[in-house]
Parts: structure tokens; C-alpha cells; sequence
């Protein structure tokens, strides 16, 4: 006979022989204690229900951070626009305060001069590197002329050199084609202004004998009425004397840069304006003072240069 055999009764025997001492150890458990077959159960299910909660959490958590990632962004997006709206708004803010500034000392000085002035705004410049020119926008119908004497409340910036109805071409004196009569204001000497490069112009045809030294001002003869009489061109810079001639030139930079030029004056009329006389008061032409006192006197001997 097979031991191994299926047999009920054999089951029975072997389920009563390990069934009787659970029950034995079942009856010996204290009251309120959980019985000991519920415990593997018990285990499982609260295993399981911590790994549910884990990973729920887990879930919650990265979704929350997620979304509030997404929302940073968005906010540093919003913030970025309005960041570049406000430094546009504050930028067309501080471009009209310096606009307003500067025709305000426009208005302020054409009320305070005899001449008839025409405001003007530059609306182009030559890109020509052999010639230095800006075009306004002002022309024959507003009156302009051939020749007709451009400033600012600095200084000269050259003159009109050809007119369309509604637009000019000023030609500006650090041209090399410019000429304009100028004076030495402390000395009295006489010379031909015109540019040199875009920084410097030169004061030509000066007599050898003439008193020339570094840090001279000079200024408008008023010759022809085109420009006032005495008004700001420059600074002497260096001057030089060759050791054979009977002439000498001056350099000198202007006081006006016409690359940074936006509002100018057209002079219509002079009307016999001369600032020779004028104190420098806390507005006017800044090279102006009523007592013209000669540079030191070290600057005083001209500098030689080579021919």
C-alpha cells in the first residue's frame, strides 16, 4: 500500500494533529487579544496600507511641486514682460525729460537774444567719410537761404549749404570744406575756421606776428551778419608755427560735437547780437566772460611742429 497515496482519512489526522494545538493556543490568549490566525492578514494589510500612503504622498507631493514649478515660471514670466514694458516706459521718460530740458534752453535762449531764430530738428546725416553734413528739417519755404548761419545754445555749427522746400543740407564746420571767419577773443587775430577731422577744425591764415597760444577761445567776426558777433566756435588745442612763412594755423576743438547734435537754430536775422561784451552768467555761450585774461604763461610760447 502507498503511504502517499490520497487518503481522506489521512487528511483528517493530519489536520486534527496540527489543528489541536492552535486551539490549545488560541483558548490560552488573554481577552481583547486579537486572535493568532488574524495576524498574517493583519500584517499584510497594514504593510500594504503604508506603501499606498508612501507612494500616494510621494505622488501628491511631486505633483504639487510640479505644478508650483509651472506656476514660478509663469509668474517669472509675467514678471519678466512687465519688467521690459516698465524699463520701455521708463526709458520714453527719460528721453522726454533731456528733450525737455534742451528746448527749454532753446526757448530760454532765443527769448533772451535780438536775433531771429528758427528751431530746427536734425533729421539725417552724410555717411560720406570725406564729408561732415546733417540735414534739418526746415527748407526755402520756412525761409532758410543759402548761407544762412547754424547754432545751438553752445556754440556754431556751420552754415546752409543747399535748401529744398521743406528740408536743408547744413554743412558742418568740422567739414573740410567749411569756411568761416573767426577771432582769436583775446587778441583780436584773424583767421579762416574749417574742419580738420570729426574732432578737430583748424583756424588758418593767421599772420605769423599774431598772438596765438593753447587754451585761446575762439570766436565768430560776425562778418556779413551771418552768425553773431563773438559767439563760441572753440578751444585752441596746439598751434603751429613753421620755421619758414609768413602765416600759422591754430588747432582747435569745437565746442559743439555735430554727431550729437538733435535741435539746432537757423539764424534768420543777427540782428547785430554780439556777445563779445557778455558775462558768463549761468546761461549763454559757456566760452563768454567779459574780461578775456591770457592762458598761462607757459602757453603762451606756440608750439613748433615739424612743417
Amino acid at each position: 500500500m502507498n503511504f502517499f497515496a490520497f487518503d481522506i482519512r489521512k487528511l483528517l489526522i493530519v489536520i486534527a494533529v496540527v489543528a489541536l494545538p492552535l486551539l490549545s493556543i488560541n483558548m490560552k490568549r488573554n481577552p481583547g487579544e486579537a486572535p493568532w490566525y488574524q495576524r498574517p492578514f493583519t500584517w499584510i494589510v497594514a504593510a500594504s496600507q503604508g506603501a499606498s500612503s508612501s507612494f500616494t504622498s510621494g505622488v501628491r507631493g511631486t505633483t504639487s511641486m510640479y505644478l508650483n514649478l509651472v506656476g514660478i515660471r509663469r509668474d517669472n514670466l509675467r514678471l519678466g514682460r512687465e519688467n521690459e514694458e516698465l524699463r520701455a516706459q521708463l526709458g520714453g521718460l527719460t528721453e522726454l525729460k533731456l528733450e525737455n530740458e534742451r528746448l527749454n534752453k532753446l526757448l530760454e535762449f532765443k527769448q533772451t537774444t535780438r536775433m531771429q531764430l528758427l528751431a530746427a530738428k536734425v533729421i539725417a546725416r552724410d555717411l560720406s567719410p570725406d564729408h561732415e553734413s546733417i540735414r534739418i528739417n526746415r527748407g526755402y519755404r520756412q525761409g532758410l537761404r543759402k548761407l544762412m548761419g547754424v547754432i545751438t545754445v553752445q556754440g556754431v555749427v556751420g552754415y546752409v549749404l543747399s535748401t529744398e522746400m521743406d528740408s536743408a543740407q547744413v554743412v558742418v564746420i568740422t567739414d573740410r570744406s567749411s569756411a568761416i571767419d573767426a577771432l582769436v577773443q583775446r587778441t583780436r587775430a584773424r583767421g579762416l575756421m574749417s574742419g580738420k577731422d570729426s574732432s578737430t577744425i583748424r583756424l588758418r591764415y593767421l599772420e605769423r606776428a599774431d598772438d596765438v597760444a593753447v587754451g585761446d577761445s575762439i570766436v565768430t567776426s560776425g562778418l556779413k551778419g551771418l552768425f553773431p558777433k563773438g559767439f563760441p566756435i572753440g578751444t585752441v588745442t596746439s598751434v603751429r608755427k613753421t620755421d619758414f612763412g609768413i602765416s600759422q594755423e591754430a588747432f582747435v576743438e569745437p565746442v559743439v560735437r555735430p554727431s550729437n547734435l538733435e535741435e539746432v537754430f537757423v539764424v534768420l536775422d543777427s540782428g547785430g547780437e554780439d556777445y563779445t561784451e557778455k558775462l558768463q552768467t549761468g546761461f549763454g555761450p559757456p566760452l563768454l566772460s567779459k574780461i578775456n585774461t591770457a592762458p598761462a604763461a607757459a602757453s603762451n610760447v606756440p608750439a613748433k611742429s615739424k612743417p
